[in-house]
């Protein structure tokens, strides 16, 4: 980002500075920040990255404090309003215009230092940090793009099936994973939020000579690697025979209990026939009464007709017929 101003012949990129201690000064080399052994450069910036949580100092142009007469940081954060702090030589006086971040501040008292030191870097202090210096010769600038780095947390898993599961969670930038001994792998990356990535890199190894495998995972702010060893193939042979005869052993006890609920059910159900039997006789038991004395009437009537019948031929024969009693 380069900002207007008094720009001389020579405009100086510095290099990228890696910052990783918990105090450090992200001052450029003052032998850089000259022209002609004499002033500094009208115009320098720079990018800087900071790991999260540390502490850092940003400088001004390094000018003799009898010719500078105002100095003033303008600091310009994502998405907030840009803030500024100047100290005006002349009358030892400090201000601050839109600055509430108590992180941010001089890092000494103005008039012996007028570097700034930001304490306990987070994501929220991403952006462009300038120093503007006016003296009588002119006014010079120096400029820092400040980026935060997060490291990931890292993990290494065993799954089934000789499955590895490497891990770098919420590292900014996202971190880069490799294997040794190299295979093939599955890598995938994830936004979770802040700007950070989850990488996550799945590898299956059929190979059973390989008993130990490591995770390389490389990041801005360190290298670190993790190993993990890997059951052999009889080993998973033998989990695999494990788990199948497990498998039968339940399907053998559910068969049981499901044979013992069926021959429960069938007896139940056997028991309902006789029931229903003994109550269809006790209901046809009336009718094989009035049955039985039906009968018993027919029998009388067909007696009284065969009398009768008895009498009249014996009175055709002229044979003497005697009365009937007892009718």
């Amino acid at each position: 980002m380069i900002i207007p101003g008094r720009i001389l012949d020579t405009v100086l990129l510095l290099p990228l500075v890696l910052s990783v201690a918990d105090s450090t000064s992200l001052c450029p080399d003052e032998r850089q920040m000259t022209q002609n052994n004499s002033l500094p450069l009208a115009e320098a910036n720079t990018t800087v990255l900071v790991q999260m949580g540390t502490q850092a100092v940003l400088c001004c142009p390094r000018l003799s404090s009898k010719e500078v007469m105002l100095t003033t940081w303008e600091i310009i954060l994502t998405n907030k309003i840009p803030c500024k702090i100047s100290y005006k030589t002349s009358t030892n006086e400090t201000m601050k215009n839109n600055c509430t971040d108590g992180r941010i501040s001089w890092a000494s008292r103005p008039d012996q230092s007028l570097d700034l030191q930001i304490d306990v870097l987070a994501t929220i202090h991403e952006g462009y940090y300038k120093c503007e210096v006016a003296e009588p010769n002119g006014n010079y600038y120096l400029g820092y793009n400040l980026q935060v780095l997060v490291p990931p947390k890292v993990s290494l898993s065993l799954d089934k099936n000789r499955t590895v599961v490497c891990e770098a969670i919420s590292g900014k930038p996202a971190a880069r994973i490799s294997w040794f001994p190299e295979w093939g792998c599955v890598t995938e990356t994830e936004s979770p939020s802040n700007d950070t990535r989850t990488v996550r890199s799945t590898c299956h190894c059929s190979d059973s000579n390989i008993t130990v495998v490591t995770c390389l995972i490389s990041h801005l702010t360190g290298n670190k690697n993790l190993s993990i060893a890997l059951p052999s193939g009889a080993q998973t042979e033998k989990s695999y025979v494990k788990y199948i005869i497990s498998s039968i052993i339940i399907l053998i006890v559910m068969g049981i209990i499901c044979f013992l609920k069926s021959s429960s059910f069938r007896k139940c159900k056997s028991e309902n026939p006789d029931t229903t039997t003994v109550v269809e006789e006790d209901e046809m038991q009336p009718y094989a009464s009035y049955t039985e004395k039906s009968n018993t009437l027919y029998d009388t009537a067909d007696s009284l007709r065969m009398l009768q019948l008895s009498g009249s031929e014996a009175y055709h024969v002229g044979l003497p017929t005697s009365p009937v009693t007892g009718i």
